[in-house]
């Protein structure tokens, strides 16, 4: 295998995602509010909020203003993502993304959310957990465990008839 050969791990985003909201079915209550890390996290948060039959409005939240990489991710281009329809103060978030790796965008998330308010519980729910954790985060809830090499990098991507699929890359 060349060092440009592509890894060839197949994952189906479909069948994750109906585990995912199996094991969101257990443990989301009434008073759960669901919050999507942008974009890939957003795209779940959506769906699941409908499958899960939630009340309340699910939110969307950018990592954009507390990344401690802009000096080699440069600012963020997508305009402010975060759009959160309901007061964070004593809320119970079901934070939702689609990949977690190094935990710097979950810590990012999770002080976004803390200056719009102070949450009563935060929980953590990913599609795919891909380990390479920097910083001691931990999902509740991961649909799938994988080991990809530092240089690759998975991401869900979604069609237009709103169905989800993996694209990997090599970086």
């Amino acid at each position: 295998m060349s060092d440009t050969t592509p890894h060839t791990l197949h994952l189906d985003a479909e069948a994750l995602y109906d585990n995912l909201l199996a094991g969101l079915r257990r443990i989301v209550t009434p008073e759960t509010t669901l919050v999507g890390v942008w974009s890939g996290g957003a795209w779940l948060a959506e769906r699941l909020n409908t499958d899960l039959g939630l009340k309340v409005p699910h939110g969307v939240i950018s990592s954009a203003l507390h990344r401690d990489d802009f000096s080699s991710r440069g600012m963020s281009t997508t305009k402010d993502a975060t759009h959160l329809p309901f007061e964070v103060e004593g809320r119970h978030i079901l934070l939702i993304d689609d990949v977690l790796y190094t935990g710097r965008t979950t810590r990012a998330v999770i002080n976004e959310l803390f200056d719009l308010g102070r949450p009563a519980s935060v929980t953590l729910a990913v599609l795919v957990d891909r380990g390479g954790r920097q910083l001691p985060i931990e999902p509740a809830l991961s649909a799938a465990r994988i080991t990809l090499p530092a240089n690759e990098r998975v991401s869900l991507d979604r069609t237009e008839d709103g169905r989800f699929q993996f694209h990997f890359e090599r970086v």
